[in-house]
């Protein structure tokens, strides 16, 4: 018999998820038969699996060493540790990353500025991207432990693209990352950008409109109309910071959050990213990148404005979060001839 005691990263969840995650090799016919002859019992009780698990709660498993064995794969009911390939990813991502700027921490969450050319989650198996440094760092800090990985492992809550510098929120405990991500679900989150773009932005606008996704080529397309089940519904709303003789600082507000919404939605009104060799234009592009080195759009995530919150994430109820721009803005804002508005 084996028994597991549920700790706050465990709690919060239905007990057949948890038991899927335990018993990884288990199909689910498998768990629930278990729970109805009462060969895993929760707090001494038969359960449905259907009950949402509390700290302190303890799940017993009767079943043979050999069926753990064959149903848990590696899993802390056979007191296994996470595999040292991952572990050894981690650690390298956190040392090679480990100067990264913090902009706030407490139990539930971390906010990090993530400089641009860093992936915020793996495209393929050897990658170091912010995720992995976000475990080394919880790993090096001694907030999780290396058996605790096996159901719970923290997490970015938003991404950003490779290019993309700013703000990324990350949960480090499993009511952390629930929090965040209703958050951003329901938009109660306020996401803000600084960007560069191409021509002279005078006035402050709302614009709206439909993207359209291309998954073979990586790129969305801006349509005014709906096309059916194709499309997704996007809103940005912008407001000029400085204009200069050929390009605007412009502020962002993301309100619907979609693949290279921003990107995509302003080269669409005719004022593509400065750099921005996807959607905008080369030749504006050549002549930055000849002076500047500039080869990546001009994009971070400037700002994170919080609702008002109550109990356990009352210490973020209507923070305000900045993260300043890279160098690269203020070297193209010293440099060219600001206008008025």
């Amino acid at each position: 018999m084996k028994h597991v005691l549920i700790k706050e990263n465990e709690a919060g969840q239905r007990l057949d998820k948890y038991l899927h995650k335990c018993l990884k090799e288990a199909p689910g016919s498998f768990i629930y038969k278990m729970l109805r002859k009462k060969n895993i019992v929760l707090n001494g009780k038969k359960a449905s699996g259907g009950e949402k698990l509390e700290i302190g709660d303890e799940i017993r498993f009767f079943l043979s060493e050999e069926t753990l064995d064959k149903m848990s794969g590696i899993s802390p009911l056979i007191s296994e540790e996470c595999p040292d390939k991952e572990i050894a990813e981690y650690e390298a991502a956190y040392d090679k990353y480990k100067e990264l700027e913090i902009i706030y921490e407490n139990h539930h969450i971390l906010i990090v500025n993530k400089p641009e050319g860093i992936l915020t989650q793996k495209a393929e198996a050897g990658d170091l991207s912010l995720n992995e440094w976000f475990i080394g760092y919880m790993l090096y800090q001694g907030e999780i432990r290396r058996e605790d990985l096996h159901t719970f492992k923290p997490s970015v809550c938003n991404r950003l693209d490779r290019n993309t510098s700013g703000m990324v929120i990350c949960g480090k405990t499993l009511p952390g990352s629930q929090k965040m991500s209703e958050l951003l679900k329901n938009r109660d989150l306020h996401k803000f950008y600084r960007l560069y773009v191409k021509g002279k932005v005078r006035k402050a606008s709302l614009i709206e409109g439909y993207l359209v996704k291309d998954e073979k080529r990586n790129t969305v397309k801006i349509s005014p109309a709906p096309i059916q089940d194709k499309s997704s519904y996007i809103k940005t709303k912008y407001e000029p910071l400085k204009v200069f003789e050929d390009k605007t600082l412009l502020e962002v507000e993301l309100i619907t959050g979609k693949t290279h919404q921003i990107r995509a939605h302003l080269a669409s009104i005719g004022h593509p990213l400065l750099g921005d060799y996807k959607y905008g234009d080369k030749s504006f592009n050549d002549s930055y990148k000849k002076k500047y080195k500039i080869k990546n759009q001009l994009l971070h995530a400037y700002r994170l404005e919080f609702p008002e919150l109550e109990g356990e994430f009352a210490e973020l109820s209507k923070r305000i979060f900045t993260a300043g721009t890279p160098r690269i803005f203020h070297s193209l804002e010293e440099n060219g001839q600001k206008q008025q508005i």
